[in-house]
């Protein structure tokens, strides 16, 4: 089927960013196509449109960015048994070259979730990508466990709101950066010290962590390698791999993630903000328009975008 798309026909710039009618594949037996309510932004879709990723996706034109999704199961494979023709989904899709930002998109069944009732579908598609990458970085890989302390950098992201509020459901001491007028917030999620990273170095705060979660890379990761606990401590990094001989120098695990997309732990995380326990925080949204979201790149470039920015995909 066609689907109305924002794409990108070469890399570059916003200025790439263009309108377009998009042929989906077949529907597989085991997927689900879902007409989309809301997508997101994650800084993975602009790093994608400027090409830093051709090496690791190497797809043909045209590409269609975007890898969160909440909406409406429209269609079912012939072998999906759990999903219905009306269920309301959020998902992390599977990484192909047809993405989210475009009215419908098609999911594999294993990696759906139901969209919790107590989210609108611009909260729950503020959720999968990072909810997971925050999840995977603190436990899959973190290890973090109650009555530890873990430092969260760049708190007020979309990684890391997600990150503050798991580690503290999970009984973790939360240190987290962030500008001051961000402070607020990141205390209402939990956070139990919130550094202004313009007017203080966090090495002269923290003391010793058990994990560092880093969102940031460059310096910023650099320094972090004297805030972790020698022999015991873990520095976890979304954005890239971290200087080894820093590592053994100290003999701390440190490594880069990239996100195993997962519709269980999604759902675990999609129990959680139903309970309440924690929330999506949206801090900004634009219609699914070429306008849209090249604005929204704009502003997720700036790295100073509070929480999410979502999609909305208009009626």
């Amino acid at each position: 089927m066609e689907t109305k798309a924002v794409i990108i026909n070469k890399y570059g710039s916003k200025d790439v960013l263009e309108e377009g009618t998009v042929t989906l594949p077949e529907l597989g037996a085991h997927q689900v196509l879902v007409r989309e309510k809301a997508t997101s932004i994650n800084p993975i879709d602009w790093k994608l449109r400027e090409g830093y990723l051709q090496q690791m996706f190497d797809w043909e034109f045209p590409i269609t960015v975007g890898w969160d999704v909440a909406g409406i199961i429209e269609e079912v494979g012939s072998e999906v048994t759990d999903w219905k023709v009306g269920d309301e989904i959020f998902a992390r899709p599977d990484t192909t070259r047809f993405g989210t930002y475009a009215e419908y998109t098609i999911v594999d069944d294993h990696l759906l979730a139901k969209k919790p009732t107590a989210l609108s579908f611009e909260e729950a598609a503020a959720v999968p990508l990072a909810g997971m990458t925050a999840y995977q970085g603190l436990f899959d890989h973190g290890d973090l466990k109650a009555g530890e302390k873990v430092l969260i950098h760049a708190g007020a992201g979309g990684v890391g709101t997600f990150a503050i509020q798991l580690a503290k459901e999970a009984g973790a001491y939360v240190y987290t950066t962030a500008s001051e007028k961000n402070h607020e917030l990141l205390e209402s999620l939990g956070a139990d010290e919130v550094i202004d990273y313009r007017t203080t170095d966090f090495r002269d705060v923290v003391g010793k962590v058990d994990l560092v979660l880093d969102t940031m890379g460059g310096e910023v990761e650099k320094h972090s390698f004297d805030v972790v606990k020698e022999n015991t401590g873990r520095l976890i990094s979304v954005v890239g791999q971290p200087d080894e001989e820093k590592a053994k120098e100290k003999n701390v695990v440190a490594k880069s993630i990239w996100l195993n997309p997962d519709g269980k732990q999604l759902s675990k995380i999609g129990d959680l903000l139903q309970a309440k326990k924690i929330k999506s925080i949206v801090g900004s949204t634009f219609p699914l328009t070429r306008q849209g979201v090249y604005d929204a790149h704009e502003l997720s470039e700036t790295h100073h975008a509070v929480g999410k920015i979502v999609l909305k995909v208009e009626e």
